[in-house]
């Protein structure tokens, strides 16, 4: 399979990166497919870029006739859950029509490998934790619902047009590549640990934890917090796993392990030796108290497992940050 040239559609965000780099490290080859809303070009370092959105149709065309790839990584997706409430119309034209125009042009093409990167808000909120694949599926915001959707047809066309795909359920990526060369840049940001981070660096006046109420060891919520090359190492053995032939599937990416955000704040704080102000305010409404994954299945299916823990996540990301000035 050394050689092969992969599709990575959103391959200037962050998990997308970090899987090029893997991809690359592997001897594939990767060409990034973005539209740079939220990717950045800094980030496009293992292979060729091609601009473009998944809802343009003959721009699609053009790209797969150019570079006949084995296989499709598919994360372009608006993410936020916030966003998603206050404009469903977006998220449905981007990830549900970009998507389906994207599977269109796949199948036309004759690819017949595709990788969806997928979420566990697809579950919901949870009826026993740790989650497992068996989970029922009821999103209860429409970022959730735009992924699941997206499922529900790629069990179909697998179905009824042969198209096979792995479908990789995140729970919460974090980390950053080693080297410092790419990391995680939302704008604006979101994200736990990145927001954390900022506020030891000074740049931003603290850190809010929604809820110190929760049914759990120190009332904060719980969460599993994945490091993105333990993700990007996952989807390349997606696409190894489906070019030898392997059927449909969904897994979960999760380490297993629950972090309290307690926990987290007290870890940033022994890496970066930097206390910051932390405010506890409400409950955030949606929420879950504790989202933590089952991971047996991707072990069992593609032989994967995580190799960082929390502190080798934490690790990675506050050298991303401390060095970048890109924030």
């Amino acid at each position: 399979m050394a050689g092969e040239t992969v599709l990575v559609v959103g391959g200037a965000g962050y998990i997308g990166s970090h899987t090029c780099l893997d991809l690359a490290n592997k001897g594939f080859q990767p060409v990034v497919y973005d539209n740079f809303s939220n990717g950045h070009r800094e980030f496009v370092k293992w292979g060729p870029a091609e601009e473009g959105d998944i809802r343009d149709r003959a721009r699609l065309d053009e790209v797969l006739a150019k570079h006949k790839p084995a296989a499709i990584l598919h994360f372009a997706a608006l993410i936020e859950v916030g966003e998603s409430v206050k404009d469903p119309v977006s998220f449905y034209e981007n990830n549900v029509i970009g998507t389906l125009t994207l599977l269109s042009a796949a199948q036309a093409a004759g690819v017949g490998a595709f990788v969806f990167s997928s979420t566990c808000a697809t579950y919901g909120l949870p009826q026993s934790v740790p989650l497992d694949e068996s989970h029922r599926q009821v999103p209860i915001n429409p970022y959730g619902r735009t992924k699941y959707i997206v499922e529900q047809a790629l069990a179909d066309y697998d179905q009824y047009k042969g198209l096979r795909s792995v479908v990789l359920r995140y729970f919460n990526a974090a980390g950053a590549d080693f080297e410092g060369r790419i990391g995680e840049w939302h704008t604006p940001e979101t994200h736990a640990i990145p927001l954390a981070i900022e506020a030891a660096l000074g740049r931003r006046q603290g850190f809010k934890v929604f809820g110190s109420d929760y049914d759990t060891r120190d009332g904060t919520c719980v969460r599993d917090y994945i490091h993105v090359l333990d993700l990007a190492d996952a989807h390349v053995r997606a696409v190894e796993y489906l070019l030898r032939g392997g059927e449909s599937v969904a897994l979960n990416l999760g380490t297993g392990t629950g972090t309290t955000v307690k926990e987290l704040l007290g870890t940033i704080e022994t890496v970066s030796d930097r206390p910051f102000p932390v405010e506890y305010v409400g409950r955030r409404e949606g929420d879950s108290t504790t989202l933590v994954a089952n991971n047996d299945k991707a072990r069992d299916v593609l032989g994967w497992s995580p190799k960082y823990d929390l502190t080798e996540i934490v690790e990675s990301a506050w050298n991303w940050h401390a060095k970048s000035n890109q924030h």
